[in-house]
This record gives structure tokens, C-alpha cells and sequence, in this order.
């Protein structure tokens, strides 16, 4: 045993996906895991079942799907590490039901975002991308035709959200008149200023740029109707999720000009890696610049982003707590020096915790601390006691109907 845990170290297996940043490895290592390995590449099928068989945590990126099917198969699994912003690529219901909390990094990466989009604004509004493809084509284009500064235009942006407010800060700064929407309501940071509806916003925007997640709301909200609300000669950022923009539309109305261009950096249908062909109907159109996804691939975010998500998997491992995790509740509970902690996953169906504290009873044990929180789905009990765990009672604990999971922690 090592440091009170009731299970060595050395024997968790943590497997990494994806090239999750070294320094994940490293906030693991501090915390006396030692059994950890970083694959470069994202794995399916056969391969990624054998891979994470046995692993106790597992870390990944957007490519790597943990699907029910793959679930089931790692029976040892405790929690996993989405090491970016969105749990899309994670059966998150599945995961539950296995008593596997999913920990992501929602902000790591929200400056390297910001900055991209304001890249893109000076670099639209210059005309950069048309006179460097020129340049590269030999072709001299020394004109101030079309080129223009971006102070005093007004940027909307729609979703004011850690990115969304960022690139408020970011924009004022050089500027820029800031006008925002979001569905709930936000202070405005600066000189920000809300509109009513987003129509709204489209019509005044000189340039808008689109920071929402990707649900039912927003799925193709960006469609004909709305990209034709747009200021005639607008500008349109997404670095968000390629399913809010309709591209073959947006493709058109860039080609008539109604829109005087673009910059994308996520795609409806994204390859799955860099050896993969991309498509697009906006190939070719020299007023648009496609990035491939790269908003928060900076080197800064992903140490960020290893960094925060494995501290959680840590701390997890570690005492128990679920804060920041998406698909459990939220509980956190200090640790007690020379008590024993029991973690009880279970359904969130009525009298669970009435018969875990019945089983206490029954064993005649001292409860030194008691935390329940739960969702829709989940009931999480932490349960602190004064006295060496029986087989029996964690025996009782388990046979409780609807329990998903329990274990001594340490």
C-alpha cells in the first residue's frame, strides 16, 4: 500500500490517446502513478479494447470513441479523461451506468481560441490570405483596394460565453464596436453591448463570429434564412462546431458576394486524420480561410489542457471527488486522517442512502463524514468511517439494489 490507498499505485494502469501533452504524464507521475502510457495515435475496434482492458483511467482527444460496446469491455475502467472541451466522442450515458465519471477541460484552451478569431478578423478585413496566395503565385498585389482597418467596425458575437467574452476583450482592444447575443444573460464586459435577438445582432454586425456548443438549438442555426439576415458584405467566423453553419449555402452567397468572405476552422465533416482526404464546398474560394480545427491547438492550451484534466483524474483517484465532471455529480469531500472511504455509485432511485446507513448500523460503525449528491441519474455517496471496513458490510454496501459501483478508496 502506499500513502493510505488501499490499492498500489504502480499497478493503475493509465493509458493516454491521441498525444495528450506530456506534462498529463507528468501532474500523474507527481501524484505517485508510475504505470502510465502516452500513445501518439487514436485507436478503434479490437485494438482499443486490448489497449484499455485492464486500464483503470484512460485519457483521450476528439478521435478516440468510447462507445457502449468499447465500455463493456474494460471492466476495470474507473474515470476517463476527455482532454479537450467536448465529451461528444464518449457514450456519456453509458459511462454512468458504469459508474465512470468523464472529466474534460471546457476553458483550457479559451485564449488560443480568441486570439485565432481576431487573427482572422485583420487578416480578412487585409485581404491577407487572397494577397499571400498571390505572392506565393508570384503575383505582386500592392493595393489598398478592399483593405481596411478593423477599428471602428462593429463585431457581433453570438454566444458570450468564456470564448465569446474573450474575444470581446480582445476586439475592444483593437477598436472595434462590440455587440453580443446569447440566449441567457451575461454581463457585458468593457463597452459590450447585448441585443435583443440575434437577427439583431446579423443585421449590425460588420463581422460576426459564432461561439456556441453544439446541441438541438444550434444545430444548422446559421442556415439560409439566417446567413440572408446578415449585413450585406459581412464577414462570418466559426470556431465553434461545424454543425451550426449550413457551408453549401454559405459556399453560394460567398460566391455572389452577399457575403464578402470567411474563415472556418470546423467542418460538418471533419477527417478522422491528417492522412485523410478533406472536402468542402468552400475549396477553392479565395475569400474564405479554412483552418483545419486548429482553434485551441496551440501548445500552450494542450499543456493547459493535460495539465488540468489530469489533476482531476487524479484527484478523483485520489479522495473521491467528482467537481468538473460532466456526466456525474458533483462531490467533493476533505479527507480524514485515519478514517476508511467508501465510494457508492448508484441509480438515483429512493432509499439508497436509508439502507447504506442501515448497513452501517448493522456493523456497529462510527461514520466520521457523509456526502450525497446526485443528478437525474446518479446517486454518489462519500462515506467516511472511524473503523476497519468488513467484507461483510462492503458486501451489504454492493448488494443494495441499484447500486452501480462500490469500493473501498482507501
Amino acid at each position: 500500500m502506499n500513502e493510505g490507498i488501499s490499492y498500489h499505485k504502480d499497478d493503475v494502469k493509465i493509458v493516454l490517446f491521441e498525444g495528450v501533452h506530456p506534462r498529463a504524464r507528468q501532474v500523474f507521475e507527481d501524484h505517485g502513478y508510475r504505470n502510465v502510457e502516452r500513445l501518439k495515435t487514436a485507436l478503434t475496434g479490437d485494438a482499443l479494447i486490448d489497449k484499455i482492458r485492464d486500464a483503470r483511467m484512460i485519457g483521450i482527444r476528439s478521435r478516440t470513441q468510447i462507445t457502449a460496446d468499447v465500455l463493456q469491455q474494460a471492466a476495470r475502467l474507473t474515470a476517463i479523461g476527455c482532454f479537450c472541451i467536448g465529451t461528444n466522442q464518449v457514450d456519456l450515458d453509458a459511462a454512468s451506468e458504469k459508474g465512470a465519471p468523464v472529466f474534460n477541460a471546457p476553458h483550457s484552451n479559451t485564449r488560443s481560441v480568441a486570439e485565432l478569431v481576431i487573427g482572422e478578423v485583420i487578416m480578412l478585413y487585409r485581404g491577407v490570405f487572397t494577397k499571400s496566395m498571390a505572392a506565393h503565385h508570384k503575383q505582386w498585389r500592392k493595393t489598398a483596394k478592399d483593405s481596411h482597418e478593423v477599428r471602428g467596425k462593429t463585431i457581433g458575437i453570438v454566444g458570450y460565453g468564456h470564448i465569446g467574452s474573450q474575444v470581446s476583450i480582445l476586439a475592444e482592444a483593437m477598436g472595434m464596436r462590440v455587440i453580443y447575443f446569447d440566449i441567457h444573460p451575461k454581463l457585458p464586459l468593457g463597452n459590450a453591448k447585448a441585443v435583443a435577438s440575434l437577427q439583431d445582432l446579423l443585421a449590425e454586425a460588420d463581422v460576426t463570429t459564432l461561439h456556441v456548443p453544439e446541441d438541438e438549438s444550434t444545430r444548422n442555426m446559421m442556415d439560409r434564412e439566417r446567413l440572408a439576415q446578415m449585413k450585406p458584405g459581412a464577414y462570418l467566423i466559426n470556431a465553434s462546431r461545424g454543425s451550426v453553419v449550413d457551408i453549401e449555402t454559405m459556399a453560394a452567397m460567398l460566391k455572389t458576394g452577399a457575403l464578402r468572405g470567411a474563415a472556418i476552422d470546423v467542418f460538418p465533416r471533419e477527417p478522422k486524420s491528417n492522412e485523410d482526404p478533406f472536402e468542402s464546398a468552400l475549396i477553392g474560394l479565395d475569400n474564405v480561410i479554412m483552418t483545419p480545427h486548429i482553434g485551441g491547438s496551440t501548445l500552450e492550451a494542450q499543456e493547459d489542457i493535460g495539465a488540468a484534466v489530469a489533476a482531476k483524474l487524479a484527484q478523483y483517484t485520489a479522495n473521491g471527488a467528482t467537481v468538473g465532471a460532466v456526466n456525474f455529480p458533483e462531490a467533493s469531500l476533505p479527507r480524514y486522517r485515519g478514517a476508511h472511504r467508501i465510494l457508492h455509485i448508484h441509480r438515483n432511485v429512493p432509499g439508497v442512502l436509508k439502507e447504506i446507513n442501515r448497513s452501517i448500523a448493522a456493523e456497529d460503525i462510527n461514520v466520521l463524514g457523509q456526502y450525497l449528491a446526485t443528478d437525474t441519474r446518479i446517486g454518489y455517496v462519500i462515506l467516511d468511517i472511524a473503523k476497519d471496513v468488513s467484507h461483510r458490510l462492503l458486501d451489504r454496501i454492493k448488494g443494495i439494489e441499484g447500486t452501480i459501483r462500490a469500493r473501498v478508496l482507501y
